[in-house]
């Protein structure tokens, strides 16, 4: 070895122990579990602490349509599902089981990350906690539950704020950034410092501004609400009375920790359809009320404040629900995920559609291109 690549190699030793010490120093550790792994995988539940959610103890499998499985995709949507690599694809119309087909070694049974698509159960199990009185009013201060929102501008926030995603807290949402607090939340193993170390920059209400502190926040005023873990409390109050065929899954953040309330709840797609179904339903399932009409109705309501990305009112989000207001004559919503994981509602036809991937395409405006691309194809499967 010369002397130019010994001193190189000494400098790069140095070089990385001063990267080390300081990120020891910073309490970012996460990071190295970052860098490893890379990107967020669907099937991350084999490197994450998880909290069982029971299967229903009498399950309710869907009834299969007169037709069940002898509609063909369109070529197109065909095509779609390859290049985005599909692993997943259910449409029930009117209660029952229409289509389902699997990819890549998946089955009915398989286990896959809905990452963001968790955002809107949230939003089911805040109308629930609201319906039983464990909360007072989506307009109460969310430092009724969490004392660290009790002083200063954070305690302006409100539980309404939250689901609007209008908190004006100063999450960073960057999914390629190893450093920022979305990385953090996702790799660390401390969601409560995380959501401590949050101030709020703007005033609340005002703005539309995605961000999964929002519904982090959220998951850790269910906590102190009912006084139970987001898992236990979707098995007992969501999962089990919507008859789930299967046990799901959460991922928390240690040991005994807490759940990632933003993402990271994992299931199968004919499990994920009845997320649909319900609100499809209104709130409704085999005659019991799961949660207020009125309060689904709200979720399904655009928030009208200005977006902040692009200036203009949103008609595209409502209480951690993504809106189409008005597609092709048809009302839409949808809850998403980061990788093209999706559950799809036209209530105009009683269609509930289930998609799960490992990658997602081109954004139109607010809403990704295959979403549409789904809602035509299964309009004209169904029509």
């Amino acid at each position: 070895m010369n002397r130019k690549t010994r001193r190189f190699g000494i400098g790069f030793i140095l070089v990385i122990g001063l990267a080390a010490a300081w990120l020891h120093m910073a309490d970012k550790n996460y990071v190295y579990k970052a860098l490893y792994h890379n990107f967020a995988d669907i099937n991350d539940h084999l490197i994450f602490h998880q909290r069982k959610i029971e299967a229903a103890n009498k399950p309710q499998p869907w009834p299969l349509a007169t037709n069940y499985n002898q509609l063909s995709l369109p070529k197109e949507l065909q095509q779609l599902h390859e290049q985005l690599e599909s692993v997943a694809f259910v449409v029930v119309h009117r209660d029952s089981l229409l289509y389902e087909q699997y990819w890549d070694g998946y089955s009915e049974e398989s286990l896959s990350n809905s990452f963001s698509v968790a955002k809107s159960i949230v939003s089911i199990l805040v109308g629930i906690a609201l319906q039983e009185g464990k909360i007072r009013s989506i307009d109460q201060p969310v430092g009724d539950f969490l004392p660290e929102f009790r002083e200063g501008a954070k305690a302006k926030i409100t539980i309404r704020h939250l689901l609007w995603m209008s908190s004006g807290l100063n999450w960073d949402e960057s999914y390629a950034n190893p450093l920022s607090v979305t990385t953090e939340a996702y790799y660390g193993s401390d969601l409560k410092k995380v959501v401590r170390r949050l101030e709020a920059v703007e005033e609340p209400g005002q703005k539309f501004s995605y961000k999964s502190g929002d519904t982090q926040v959220l998951g850790f005023v269910l906590e102190a609400a009912t006084g139970q873990n987001l898992a236990d409390y979707a098995e007992e109050k969501l999962w089990r009375p919507l008859g789930a065929e299967r046990k799901a899954e959460w991922s928390i953040d240690h040991p005994l920790g807490n759940e990632k309330a933003y993402c990271c709840f994992f299931s199968n797609a004919r499990d994920f359809a009845r997320i649909g179904q319900l609100y499809l339903q209104q709130g409704v399932w085999q005659g019991d009320t799961l949660v207020s009409p009125d309060y689904v109705q709200a979720s399904l309501t655009p928030n009208g404040l200005t977006d902040a990305n692009t200036g203009e009112p949103t008609t595209h989000y409502g209480y951690q629900w993504w809106l189409l207001p008005d597609y092709k004559g048809q009302f839409v919503f949808y809850a998403r995920g980061i990788l093209g994981q999706y559950i799809i509602v036209i209530p105009e036809k009683e269609l509930v559609i289930v998609r799960l991937g490992k990658k997602r395409g081109e954004r139109l405006d607010s809403h990704p291109s295959e979403v549409m691309a789904m809602i035509d194809a299964v309009n004209q499967m169904v029509p």
